[in-house]
């Protein structure tokens, strides 16, 4: 398993790698002391998981995971424990609390193979447009069809599905706790589109495309929302939609 150490530390930083070293599944890449070296690496390798100390200088973790556009495992290492409801919002592992032994660091290495095991056994499959989508509301849970789906927004740990029952009634909208990359990975790639970091779209909900001054795309989608197309993205989309 990929993974880096995030610890503003250098001591800390350090033992822990040390420390990871007599684990065979765990390969470290990299060790950052602050949030924007942690994005970088996290940027270039897209590990696994993070070993996350929660206080930083001016950005904590909770402020780092807010920034992802997927969700690895994490298993938090911190001197404080007030923060331990709060970490599990995320896709916690372990809540380690310092001073951390080998063997305490040994049973969240236990965890996080028992997750992958769970992770590999229980595969979705591919969606279609004739595929209902599952989702609650409080106590209500309901079937929306995914081709009722218009945009698909990341929000942090979430994403958030808008969808239009029928022409009659406003936009709906649901949380599911997943990442944008992982549902972007089940949607038809022929009918949804990445259209940035942010969003997803349904293709056959555009009413509208325009250029804009960036060279990419501005697009009206039939709920309203006007999203943006970066410059990079505009290229696949024009090819996706041309003859």
């Amino acid at each position: 398993m990929k993974a880096i150490v995030i610890e503003d530390s250098r001591l800390a930083r350090e033992g822990l790698a040390r420390m990871l070293g007599a684990f065979a599944e765990i390969n470290v890449l990299g060790l950052a002391a602050n949030v924007s070296d942690a994005l970088l690496l996290i940027q270039q390798h897209t590990p696994d998981v993070l070993f996350l100390d929660i206080h930083m200088p001016e950005e904590n973790a909770f402020d780092l995971l807010s920034q992802l556009n997927y969700q690895p495992k994490i298993i938090f290492t911190t001197a404080y424990s007030e923060y331990a409801v709060q970490s599990f919002e995320y896709n916690t592992i372990d809540y380690l609390l310092k001073p951390i032994s080998q063997s305490r660091l040994g049973r969240a290495i236990e965890k996080l193979s028992q997750a992958n095991h769970i992770d590999d056994v229980v595969t979705e499959p591919p969606l279609t447009m004739d595929s209902r989508i599952l989702v609650k509301e409080g106590e209500n849970c309901q079937l929306v069809p995914l081709k009722s789906i218009d945009l698909i927004e990341s929000c942090k740990n979430y994403v958030r599905l808008f969808w239009q029952e029928d022409a009659t009634k406003l936009s709906q909208k649901a949380f599911i706790k997943k990442s944008l990359n992982q549902i972007e990975e089940r949607l038809p790639s022929n009918e949804f589109f990445r259209t940035n970091r942010q969003f997803i779209i349904n293709l056959q909900s555009i009413l509208k495309i325009e250029e804009n001054i960036t060279d990419g795309f501005d697009i009206l989608l039939n709920n309203g929302r006007l999203i943006e197309v970066s410059r990079r993205n505009a290229v696949k989309l024009k090819a996706l939609l041309s003859l």
